[in-house]
């Protein structure tokens, strides 16, 4: 369906030109997928962008074609030989051939509500009725996973967490049943869950419509459970390339043996560390008399924390009710710790760092914090800082963002990034600020020369790098890491975990590690909860969590997560119900009826786990 052959892409920037593609080559059958691997910046997404020309200004394809066979008009296409703008493209692009984006905040109009921008996609590319329009939008709503596809049509994009952003612009991709479909990192914003749902919605179209898959993916488990064929791509070039079995498992190049070795997997020895490609820059222990004061107790204790949130509707913003996203939720984090959070998306994972962050109020409970200082040492509730208290803890508690491109200024440079929280907090004069920046893109894995460009020239991997660079410039107590990495390849991703490891080490940091990825989480987390409509509903150290986990939606998290090895594939057929997220669904004892919070029952060896508060006729 589509034969790439020499394609050559070079970007006239800064004076100084550059080659992003040096001939690369590939095939794509009918009814196929072939995986696109690499490391972020390798060109996956350039060669993505040149399928359907919508490439920035600065970049040109210079050789080689792009050839689409169309099986709906019989006729063989060279995309690179068509104009851009010119109504051949655009009646190809986003019908025939459609793409899933990596940022789906980006990707979506802010001032429409995503059933418009869904619908408006086959209005255009075909003749039926805006009734017609919201009929299918909502059908492809419902097929992508949302419960309530008539209130999602209204809704506006940041209504929706960020897994749900990428549900919609999955459906947005689907509606018109494209021929190609190019997915870059569809499911890289998705709890496990719905990944798995989402790989399966894939599988089933492609079987149904004889759609062809160019997926663009860093994690090699979606690579596994996904390909027929892959390619690996390292600066621009494809450097290995066969069907998926022969890849995995006598992998020749180094680099693709490198990037096996650097994925996180279930079952690590304690201290064993993952293998980057590239280890970022030795961090060296702070001096015991330069590291603040340990607290005395947990640095941090969540204490019957609640968060509601009051739906209106109509021209006088009438209430119509109430969503509980944070429910009665208690937990404590020792000093030089971390504490793993997984759930799906909207369980009310990001709401409640955004609560122990302050950047929004809680409904009921308390968040105790314990910056170790002065003659009050001691957990204090947040709620009643103030004033230097207020702005210590801004220092003291940092957060790294799921969506690394809109937390960054686009009108800043990345050395000013970087120092805006010093110029902020007052920390250092210029000179310092220049020795703190170039410290943090290096131990990030990037280089000086970064520091003068604007994040709109780098990869989606490489602004998450700078996010979590610029998390650490104020050199806090605690980090709160909300998918911190979830748009990173493989390697920079062992990198990034790693540098964390070690910065906890050299200056005692303790981490709130949010993340749908149970093998990051199993990785860098001594302690996890797991999360599910608000509640917290299992807790234990990670050994005991994972080796003797008794909660329905935990086992079914862990049965979701993709392995990259190929003797273990996902079971798609018993993730399709759906329903172990459902509290009303759940097996006795743990099931809870609307309004109950059930309680926490210990399991020993600090396991503990949610059931429900029946009544004897409802046990029967």
């Amino acid at each position: 369906m589509l034969t790439v052959r020499d394609l050559v892409i070079d970007f006239a920037g800064g004076g100084t030109p550059f080659r992003a593609l040096h001939g690369v080559s590939f095939d794509i059958p009918a009814a196929r997928t072939l995986a696109l691997v690499g490391e972020s910046g390798s060109g996956k997404s350039v060669t993505a962008q040149a399928i359907l020309r919508i490439l920035p200004r600065s970049a040109a394809i210079t050789g080689g074609s792009l050839v689409f066979a169309d099986p709906a008009g019989g006729k063989r296409i060279d995309i690179a030989r068509l104009d851009a703008d010119g109504k051949p493209m655009r009646r190809l692009r986003g019908g025939r051939i459609a793409m899933i984006f990596q940022e789906p905040m980006t990707s979506l109009s802010p001032l429409h509500t995503v059933g418009d921008q869904v619908a408006e996609a086959v209005t255009l590319h075909r003749d039926i009725t805006a009734k017609e329009a919201r009929r299918e939008a909502e059908a492809v709503f419902a097929r992508v996973g949302f419960a309530d596809p008539a209130r999602v049509f209204d809704t506006y994009p940041f209504e929706l967490s960020g897994g749900m952003r990428q549900r919609a612009m999955i459906a947005m991709a689907l509606i018109c049943r494209p021929a190609l479909l190019i997915a870059d990192e569809p499911t890289t914003a998705l709890d496990v869950t719905t990944q798995a749902q989402i790989l399966d919605l894939m599988r089933d179209l492609q079987a149904e419509t004889g759609m062809a898959i160019l997926l663009i993916t860093h994690d090699l488990g979606v690579v596994a459970n996904m390909a027929d064929t892959m390619a690996v791509m390292y600066r621009g070039r494809i450097v290995e390339s066969g069907a998926r079995d022969a890849l995995f498992r006598d992998p020749r190049h180094p680099y693709l043996k490198a990037l096996l070795k650097a994925v996180p997997r279930f079952g690590m020895q304690p201290g064993e560390r993952l293998t980057p490609i590239r280890e970022a820059v030795a961090i060296a222990p702070v001096a015991a008399a330069e590291r603040p004061a340990a607290a005395r107790g947990p640095i941090l204790i969540i204490d019957d924390v609640s968060k509601t949130y009051t739906r209106r509707a109509g021209l006088f913003r009438k209430n119509v009710g109430e969503v509980r996203a944070v429910s009665h939720v208690s937990l404590s984090l020792p000093p030089g710790r971390t504490l793993g959070l997984v759930g799906e998306s909207g369980c009310g994972k990001t709401t409640l760092s955004k609560i122990v962050m302050r950047a929004i109020p809680a409904s009921g409970g308390r968040v105790l914090f314990d910056d170790g200082k002065g003659a009050n040492t001691g957990p204090r509730d947040i709620a009643t800082l103030t004033g230097d208290d207020l702005m210590a803890f801004r220092r003291d508690v940092q957060f790294v963002f799921q969506d690394p491109f809109s937390s960054l200024n686009p009108r800043m440079t990345v050395y000013e990034l970087l120092t805006e929280p010093l110029v902020i907090h007052g920390v250092g004069d210029s000179d310092a600020h220049y020795r703190r920046a170039v410290e943090l893109v290096e131990r990030v894995g990037l280089e000086r020369r970064h520091l003068r460009r604007y994040p709109h020239s780098f990869s989606g991997g490489q602004r998450q790098r700078l996010g979590i660079a610029r998390a650490l410039a104020l050199r806090p107590r605690l980090l709160l890491c909300d998918e911190p990495v979830s748009a990173l390849d493989v390697s920079v991703q062992a990198q990034v975990l790693n540098l964390l490891k070690d910065l906890q080490t050299a200056m005692g940091l303790s981490y709130l590690f949010v993340s749908h990825n149970l093998a990051v989480v199993d990785y860098i987390a001594d302690e996890i909860a797991v999360m599910c409509r608000g509640y917290i509903v299992e807790q234990a150290p990670k050994q005991v969590l994972f080796s003797n986990p008794h909660h329905p939606y935990t086992r079914a998290l862990l049965a979701a997560v993709p392995s990259p090895d190929l003797d273990h594939p996902l079971d798609f057929a018993a993730l399709r119900s759906g329903s172990f997220s459902d509290p009303a669904q759940w097996p006795m004892p743990f099931r809870l009826q609307p309004g109950h919070v059930g309680t926490m029952q210990d399991l020993g060896n600090g396991h503990r786990v949610r059931i429900g508060v029946h009544t004897v006729e409802e046990a029967a």
